[in-house]
């Protein structure tokens, strides 16, 4: 029944984007947040992820997702830390040099270019725009939650923020992005894994060539009309018809920009909600009791 096993290998049956899932949800997420005018005058940062500086803990599977996808998309990663250690670096580090170097020499400590700090734990406190725990829970908490710089936290990890560290942030004006749906991307994907297997047929098979026929075809046709050539390059990416990672990466990324805003709505709809992981409760519990009432288990 490997119908009811996730993260299967592709040729057993497993979907193409399943392994940066969770990172890329959590990019996903934290992006939306950015791109969201009023909540970054709040917190006095401009909109969008470009120029942001980044502080990733844990260089695991998906802190090393989320910090690739921050790097690409133009923010700078300033922080990385490990079991080990920590480094940092003002003018950015590149996470698969960094990785690179850790399996080399079995550290990211004395990282060219880099500044080592003592404690793995430190670079909780570096001065950044965006802090991703994405290694362990509770590592944020009631003692170092004052002494945290970053102006948004994206839960990473399950639980790396306790209540007592919620408290200090909310006083403090720090925005926390809850665990309870930043990180899902990985099992989102596992959805579409899921539904994939039913269907036996892999994504993007049904309509790849249409989809690159029809481009074509409309391409072709702006061509003639204007007199103009495209060039190569955009040739190329206007012709791509999708193939199953690009509508996997799209399903993810819709998935992740539509719980942000219906977390932040009812956030902002009601202002005896005091931060995000209170809206984010409340819409999981409504969806629950929603469920229930039209069910007729109860009125």
């Amino acid at each position: 029944m490997l119908q009811d096993v996730t993260g299967k290998p592709i040729t057993q049956g497993g979907v193409r984007g399943r392994k940066e899932a969770t990172g890329l949800g959590v990019f996903y997420g934290i992006r939306e947040v950015c791109n969201m005018e009023d909540q970054m005058k709040k917190l006095g940062l401009t909109t969008g992820v470009k120029g942001k500086t980044v502080v990733v803990q844990g260089l695991g599977n998906v802190g090393f997702h989320t910090a690739q996808f921050f790097r690409q998309h133009g923010a700078k990663v300033v922080g990385l830390a490990e079991y080990e250690g920590a480094i940092y670096n003002a003018d950015g580090l590149n996470e698969l040099d960094v990785f690179n170097h850790r399996k080399a020499t079995g550290s990211i400590l004395n990282f060219p270019g880099a500044t080592n700090l003592a404690l793995n734990t430190d670079a909780l406190e570096l001065e950044c725009d965006i802090l991703i725990p994405a290694a362990l829970e509770n590592v944020i908490n009631g003692e170092n939650a004052g002494r945290v710089k970053a102006k948004i936290i994206g839960e990473a990890a399950n639980g790396p923020c306790t209540p007592e560290a919620d408290d200090i942030f909310l006083e403090r004006g720090i925005l926390c992005v809850p665990d309870m749906y930043l990180n899902a991307g990985g099992v989102t994907v596992s959805y579409f894994e899921w539904l994939k297997n039913l269907s036996h047929v892999r994504y993007g098979r049904m309509e790849k060539k249409f989809t690159e026929n029809l481009n074509s075809r409309i391409l072709g046709q702006i061509e003639e009309m204007s007199g103009k050539k495209v060039s190569d390059a955009e040739r190329t990416f206007i012709m791509h018809g999708p193939d199953e990672v690009d509508l996997v990466h799209s399903g993810l990324e819709e998935t992740m920009i539509a719980a942000t805003k219906e977390i932040m709505d009812i956030w902002k709809s009601n202002p005896d909600i005091p931060d995000m992981r209170t809206a984010a409760y409340i819409s999981a519990i409504n969806k629950v009791a929603n469920s229930y009432s039209e069910l007729g288990i109860f009125p």
